[in-house]
């Protein structure tokens, strides 16, 4: 029996990927816990009797600094790292290094965007794996771009002698011992990078707590079925994309059913519609088996759960990685980009058309949601992390 410690931002889109391979872990008898600023919402998605510690950091929609809705490119990705990464692995090293001592791991588990788990650990001499959640940074995303990379990479520097062995030398965001990939090399394309310690494990789906009062019975078997979400943390950006989309969805009515997430309340819920059902939330993962196509902003848990149903997706990215996944879903053909901040209802409409009824754009959805299915997921996952504990003792 070895003893995991999961060290996770405060982030819905970067716990779930995690909480598949930590009951999988914790089914075959291994010690799991978890290090997380918020301790109630890893209870909420691992379930309440999940062993967290808690540490300090900036928990988003608990006040602080926001990001303006508008940042994009390098502006945004900027404005992520100085106001919410770096300082989130700052407030969590003192955490994470008292729940090491506490719970004396074998491996830490750190997720991408969890700077301080592994700089403790490496400080600490201690194996380290990564959860990566997106594909993006491992994709020459910044290969054009050499300041930034730069600048990325003296940001990392600077931490790791605020918190970690000044002398020490690996990337926080990709572990020599053990990197696990929740995508394929089918969706990221061919660029994915090779090595013996890299591992496309695809999707690590789990259950998730229930949403009440979804109205299964609305569901029309007799009209194409449409998702559309922007994921848990764009409420405050997407007012008039959304407005956009129904727009479009009402144009379709004959022949489209759609649910829309709309947490931020942007939109007014008609009682009785019977074409667009609009919910603050709604059972991702049970209503993907259901749908025919996805509208959303490219969020990789939400376009990688689609393809892994095989549902071809409109992809509209707003920040972060988003323009990378959304690259990566058009080009290997599951699906077509729009503009967030300027697609108008018929230029919506078309690209949903699209993804409904173009044999090759189901095909290539198809094709991903194999490659994904035989690749492991959280089993597979769990079963990398076995050996790096074997191998560590």
């Amino acid at each position: 029996m070895s003893a995991f410690l999961l060290v996770v931002p405060p982030l819905t889109g970067h716990i779930n990927p995690a909480v598949g391979v930590a009951a999988r872990l914790a089914a075959r008898g291994h010690r799991v816990a978890w290090v997380c600023a918020d301790p109630v919402l890893v209870r909420g998605l691992a379930g309440a009797d999940a062993e967290v510690f808690g540490c300090a950091g900036p928990v988003p929609g608990a006040g602080g600094v926001v990001r303006p809705p508008d940042l994009r490119g390098a502006q945004a990705l900027k404005f992520l790292w100085e106001w919410y990464l770096l300082p989130l692995a700052d407030a969590m090293a003192p955490g994470v290094r008292a729940a090491v001592a506490a719970f004396r791991p074998d491996v830490l588990v750190c997720d991408q965007q969890a700077f301080a788990g592994p700089l403790v650990a490496e400080d600490l001499g201690l194996p380290w794996a990564t959860s990566a959640t997106t594909s993006a940074e491992f994709t020459g995303a910044y290969d054009g771009l050499p300041k930034v990379a730069a600048w990325l990479r003296l940001r990392l520097a600077e931490l790791r002698t605020r918190i970690g062995d000044p002398a020490g030398h690996t990337d926080p965001r990709s572990s020599p011992h053990l990197l696990l990939v929740f995508s394929t090399p089918e969706l990221i394309g061919p660029q994915a990078p090779l090595a013996p310690d890299i591992h496309y494990v695809g999707p690590s789906l789990a259950g998730r707590p229930a949403t009440p009062g979804f109205p299964w019975q609305w569901l029309d078997h007799g009209r194409a079925k449409v998702l559309v979400t922007l994921g848990t943390a764009n409420a405050d950006a997407g007012g008039r994309f959304l407005a956009v989309c129904l727009a479009a969805l009402r144009e379709r009515a004959d022949r489209v059913q759609a649910v829309l997430a709309d947490p931020g309340g942007a939109l007014p819920a008609a009682a009785g519609d019977k074409d667009v059902l609009i919910m603050p939330s709604v059972p991702q993962l049970p209503l993907l088996e259901r749908m025919d196509a996805v509208i959303c902003h490219a969020g990789h848990n939400t376009v990688c759960e689609a393809l892994w149903h095989g549902v071809p997706l409109v992809v509209a990215p707003i920040r972060d990685d988003q323009p990378v996944v959304a690259g990566q879903v058009v080009d290997c053909g599951a699906g077509v980009r729009v503009r967030f901040g300027r697609v108008t209802a018929p230029r919506l409409g078309e690209a949903l058309d699209t993804v409904l009824h173009d044999p090759a754009a189901r095909a290539a959805a198809a094709r991903v949601r194999t490659a994904f299915r035989a690749a492991g997921g959280a089993r597979g996952a769990a079963a990398h992390l076995e050996r790096l504990a074997g191998e560590s003792r």
